[in-house]
């Protein structure tokens, strides 16, 4: 199973580039998505979570309140190992879940915003991707897909891998300056690449 791990701070358009790999059909394992899905009502997961920070995390329908446990973790370290001690493990096990049903694909993405945090992460790819913009391009698409203020995007991106830190761990980096369109011949042409390279290893 040969494995690219695409990474990427926030609003740098990896969201737009896993579109474009399951566009080529590419299977794309979303760490993102998975997390969501742990947490929605009735998930154990999001119940372990309420009984260490109490049901204040818990909107009245039962489901996550992402803004009051993000305010939580990003002002207490402690807090922030608790829910990761919770949720790493899960998202962990539900990956090797999806690659396994997608064994047969000649490769797999795995969509992961913090890939150079997670040694678990790097041990099973073959090879790194980061998809990477100026600063600028990053706080403003954030800003404008999240509704979030400048000031909480800055404070996101202060817990990721600095850029420079995460392009030179890269094995290819994808600049997403421009438009989608650019975007998805970028990763076209990353395609046929790892496909040549994953049917010759």
């Amino acid at each position: 199973m040969w494995i690219v791990g695409m990474t990427g701070g926030i609003g740098c358009g990896k969201s737009e580039a896993a579109k474009a790999f399951l566009a080529l059909g590419v299977p794309v394992v979303d760490v993102d998505k998975i997390s969501h899905a742990l947490t929605q009502a009735g998930q154990p997961t999001l119940s372990e979570i309420a009984k260490i920070f109490g049901n204040a995390i818990l909107s009245q329908e039962g489901e996550l309140n992402r803004t009051a446990l993000r305010q939580i973790i990003f002002s207490d370290a402690n807090a922030k190992k608790q829910l990761e001690g919770i949720m790493h493990p899960a998202i962990y096990n539900e990956v090797l879940k999806q690659l396994a049903q997608n064994s047969s694909a000649p490769y797999q993405v795995i969509d992961i915003p913090l890939l150079f945090e997670s040694d678990r992460y790097l041990k099973l790819i073959n090879r790194s991707l980061v998809i990477d913009c100026e600063p600028a391009v990053q706080i403003q698409r954030a800003c404008e897909r999240s509704g979030l203020s400048v000031d909480e995007v800055e404070k996101i991106i202060a817990t990721q891998t600095p850029r420079t830190q995460r392009n030179q761990l890269a094995n290819d980096i994808l600049s997403n300056n421009g438009s989608v369109d650019e975007l998805r011949k970028k990763v076209t042409q990353l395609h046929e690449k790892y496909i040549d390279t994953c049917t010759f290893k």
